[in-house]
C-alpha cells in the first residue's frame, strides 16, 4: 500500500470501540495530506471460525467478531505484533480495556519515537501509591510521551453506523489539539477541544459506575424517574470527585460537554454496563458469568472502576462523601443486596 510523508497513526486496540474509531481515523488519514494514509491497528490475535482475526480484517476489511457489519477502510492494516504496529508512529491511539494498559506499555517501552503523541480513549482509573492515577498518567509515566484524551457520548456501533454524535478531546497543547481534531472529526463525529484533560478523563471513567447503578434500577423495574435521580446524583458525585482529585481548576462547563452529562445519559440508557447490571439483578448470575455470556469477549469497566474508586476513596478518608459510588461497589463485590443501593438514593447527602 502506498503511503505518504504525513504523520503515522497506530490504533492500539481492536475491540468494538477501537474498530469503530479505526473506521474514522482510517478514512481521515486516507484523505488528509497531514497523515500517512496507512493506519496500523494492533489486534490481540485470536481465531474466529478457524482463521486468524488479523487475516480476516485485512482480507475482508471487517472486524467480524467485535464490530460485525461495518467495513473498515482498506488502508487500515491489522497487525498482531504490538511493537511492529507502533513502529514509527507519530500518533498512538490507545483503546484497550484499562486493566490491560500496564502490560501494553511494558511492551512498548523503548520502541517509540521521542516525539510520539498519545491519545487515550480508555475509560477507567488506576490506583497509584498516592491514590488516584488516571490512565493517561499511567501511559505518560510509563512511555514518557505527552497524552491527551478523547471521551464522549459515543456508543461504538452508532459511531460506526455514522449516526451523528459529539465527542470531547482534552488536550493541554493547542497545536496538538488541532492535530487530533483533524484526525478524528467527521461531519457526523463532531469534536470539541478543551484544556481540562483530567476532568474530561474523570468523566469518562466515572460515568460507567453510575451506569451500573442505573442498571440496578432497571433490573428492579423502578422506571425513568428513579433512573433520572441516579443520573443527577451520579453527576454530583462525579463533579465532587473531580474537585477533590484534579490538581488544576475544575470548570463546571466541562460537565456540559459530550464527555460529561451527554456521555452519562447515553451510558445509563444504552451502554453495556447498564445492560449487565440489569441482568445481574434479574438473573442472579455473577458479573463474571454475564460478561462471558453477553459481551462476546469485551470487558466490563464499571464494576472494576467502582472497586478502584472505593480503594482510592478509602485512602483519602472520603468514602462517606460518595455514597452512590460506594453502594455500587458494595453490591458488586461485597454481596450487599440491591435494595441497599436504593436506600443510598433515599438517604443521599444531597437530600439532607
Amino acid at each position: 500500500m502506498a503511503t505518504g510523508s504525513g504523520k503515522k497513526v497506530c490504533i492500539v486496540g481492536s475491540g468494538n470501540w477501537g474498530s469503530a474509531i479505526a473506521k474514522i481515523v482510517g478514512t481521515n488519514a486516507g484523505q488528509l495530506d497531514r497523515f500517512d494514509s496507512r493506519v496500523t491497528l494492533w489486534v490481540f490475535e485470536e481465531e474466529v471460525d478457524g482463521r486468524k482475526l488479523t487475516e480476516i480484517i485485512n482480507s475482508q476489511h471487517e472486524n467480524v467478531k467485535y464490530l460485525p457489519g461495518h467495513k473498515l477502510p482498506p488502508n487500515v492494516v491489522a497487525v498482531a505484533d504490538l511493537v511492529q504496529a507502533a513502529s514509527g508512529a507519530d500518533v498512538l491511539v490507545f483503546v484497550v480495556p484499562h486493566q490491560f494498559i500496564g502490560r501494553v506499555c511494558e511492551q512498548l517501552k523503548g520502541h517509540l519515537k521521542a516525539e510520539t503523541l498519545g491519545v487515550s480513549l480508555i475509560k477507567g482509573v488506576d490506583e497509584g501509591p498516592q491514590g488516584l492515577k488516571l490512565i493517561s498518567e499511567v501511559i505518560r509515566d510509563s512511555l514518557g510521551i505527552p497524552m491527551s484524551v478523547l471521551m464522549g457520548a459515543n456508543i461504538a456501533n452508532e459511531v460506526a453506523a455514522e449516526n451523528f454524535c459529539e465527542t470531547t478531546i482534552g488536550c493541554r497543547d493547542p497545536a496538538q489539539g488541532q492535530l487530533l481534531k483533524e484526525l478524528f472529526q467527521t461531519p457526523n463525529f463532531r469534536v470539541t477541544v478543551v484544556k481540562e484533560v483530567d476532568t474530561v478523563e474523570i468523566c469518562g471513567a466515572l460515568k460507567n459506575v453510575v451506569a451500573v447503578g442505573a442498571g440496578f434500577c432497571d433490573g428492579l423495574g423502578l422506571g425513568d424517574n428513579t433512573k433520572a435521580a441516579v443520573i443527577r446524583l451520579g453527576l454530583t458525585e462525579m463533579i465532587g470527585f473531580a474537585r477533590l482529585f484534579c490538581a488544576g481548576p475544575v470548570t463546571p462547563d466541562v460537565f456540559l460537554e459530550s464527555c460529561g452529562v451527554a456521555d452519562l445519559i447515553t451510558t445509563c440508557y444504552g451502554g453495556r454496563n447498564r445492560r449487565l447490571a440489569e441482568a445481574f439483578v434479574r438473573t442472579g448470575k455473577s458479573l463474571e458469568q454475564l460478561e462471558v455470556e453477553m459481551l462476546n469477549g469485551q470487558k466490563l469497566q464499571g464494576p472494576q472502576t467502582a472497586r478502584e474508586l472505593h480503594s482510592i476513596l478509602r485512602h483519602r478518608s472520603a468514602v462517606d462523601k460518595f455514597p452512590l459510588f460506594v453502594a455500587v461497589y458494595q453490591v458488586c463485590y461485597e454481596g450487599h443486596p440491591v435494595s441497599e443501593f436504593i436506600r443510598c438514593l433515599q438517604n443521599h447527602p444531597q437530600h439532607m
